[in-house]
């Protein structure tokens, strides 16, 4: 399988206070396209940090990431946002939904932003995959947690992006509705080809993806 995303000597320090917390020391990694990762960790160990230098959210004290063969922290910022939106999808763990609009405008809102001609028939079909269909015309109040979650997910996948990044995505959700969402990350995988990566604290929700990357002490291990 091809690499479609892959950092070089990534390093990241922050402040604790007055103690300075090495998160992340000269790490490397290879992701392959259309697979689903899961990044592990203690809790303070840098899990949620990787993720967002990965995603280009936070740039690395050093190092390089390549996201579909092009080193992001060397786009222009005013460039970097249109690309995330067309290459990145991300997850958040409260969701992150436009409390005014419902289940489909949401899911439409990134090609919206670029100006894109809604296609009725693929977001139903991407709802529908997802066992979301029911919530096309819900506002985000009237939906369950785990709802407003695989709408969120929707929303990530209907760019086709080169990566999906979700930081902890069944944080807020009960046991049952964590697996559902769960379970519908590694439908997205398979069923799309999508490659994702999820933050979690859950090892059962871990293993459900095809590797786990460790963080530990500053340094990333693989899983299988």
């Amino acid at each position: 399988m091809s690499i479609i995303l892959k950092a070089e000597g990534i390093s990241r320090t922050y402040k604790s206070g007055s103690v300075e917390v090495n998160a992340l020391k000269k790490c490397d990694l290879e992701v392959e396209e259309g697979r689903f990762y899961s990044i592990v960790g203690k809790s303070g160990a840098g899990k949620s940090t990787l993720l967002r230098i990965l995603a280009g959210m936070d740039r690395p004290d050093t190092g390089s990431v390549y996201v579909d063969g092009e080193d992001i922290f060397k786009i222009k910022d005013k460039d970097l946002a249109a690309f995330r939106r067309r290459k990145i999808g991300y997850v958040y763990q409260d969701y992150s939904l436009f409390p005014e609009f419902t289940g489909l405008e949401n899911i439409y809102m990134p090609q919206a932003l670029d100006k894109k001609d809604m296609d009725r028939e693929e977001i139903d079909d991407l709802m529908e995959a997802l066992e979301i269909a029911h919530c096309k015309d819900k506002l985000p109040t009237q939906m369950s947690g785990g709802e407003q979650q695989r709408v969120a997910l929707a929303r990530a996948l209907i760019t086709k992006p080169a990566v999906v990044f979700a930081d902890e995505p069944t944080g807020n959700l009960d046991m049952a509705s964590a697996k559902t969402v769960a379970d519908m990350f590694q439908k997205a995988s398979q069923h799309f080809h999508q490659t994702i990566i999820m933050v979690t604290h859950d090892q059962q929700m871990a293993e459900l993806a095809d590797g786990m990357i460790r963080i530990s002490d500053g340094g990333l291990s693989y899983e299988h």
